[in-house]
This record gives C-alpha cells, sequence and structure tokens, in this order.
C-alpha cells in the first residue's frame, strides 16, 4: 500500500522542524521500521506544507501500531507545537490524499494488454 498525506506546519516553526528532522531520535525511527513504515519520507514546502509518503500492509494498522508506542507518544508532543492545530497530535492530523496515477501500475497494464 503506498499512502501519501499533508499536514501543515506553522511557517514561522519551519527551521525548528527541518532541525528536528535532521536528527530524528534513534528509537522513534526503530519503532517506526518495527510498527511497518517503508521507504518514509517527508517533503517541506516553503509555506509550511508538510507531504508525507510511505509504504505499508496496512496505513490504520501502522499508525495503530506506533500508537502504541511510548517513543511516539513522547515525539507528538514534542512536535504538535510545530503544526497549525496544537491541541492535536500531529500523526493524528495527516490527511491522506487519494493516488490518482502511477506509472508503474500504468505501464505493467499497458503490457498486459498488448499482450
Amino acid at each position: 500500500m503506498r499512502v501519501c498525506f499533508r499536514a501543515s506546519v506553522m511557517p514561522q516553526e519551519i527551521d525548528e522542524y527541518r532541525r528536528r528532522h535532521a536528527a530524528v531520535w534513534p528509537d522513534m525511527l526503530q519503532a517506526l521500521e518495527s510498527a511497518g513504515w517503508h521507504n518514509y519520507s517527508l517533503f517541506l514546502g516553503e509555506d509550511g506544507l508538510l507531504v508525507g509518503y510511505l509504504e505499508c500492509d496496512d496505513f490504520d494498522a501502522v499508525r495503530a501500531r506506533m500508537a502504541l508506542t511510548e517513543v511516539n507518544a513522547r515525539w507528538q508532543t514534542e512536535m504538535a507545537a510545530l503544526f497549525d492545530n496544537p491541541d492535536q497530535a500531529p500523526d493524528e492530523g495527516f490527511r491522506v490524499l487519494e493516488e490518482v496515477f502511477n506509472l508503474d501500475d500504468q505501464l505493467a497494464a499497458a503490457e498486459s494488454t498488448a499482450r
């Protein structure tokens, strides 16, 4: 499953957001990997638009596994002040985007109909 989501970092907090993500806590990195977050990347625009991408077995399941970890609770508390809605854990505010095109999927479909 490929998942893309967006969120908003407050523009005045962009430098702090970048600083914190330059060296994510090792136990947070391990928790993400253990929970099944693969090929996970974050992209940040100059206006605070945050776009995340990951591959996983089931997005709801990997989020639920992260929610069970103590390190995720600490991380979300630390990061909340940097987002537009500081009263909500950042990972609860992710807005999942619909995938409307994938090159590999369409190439595979085209190849199968060409046979």
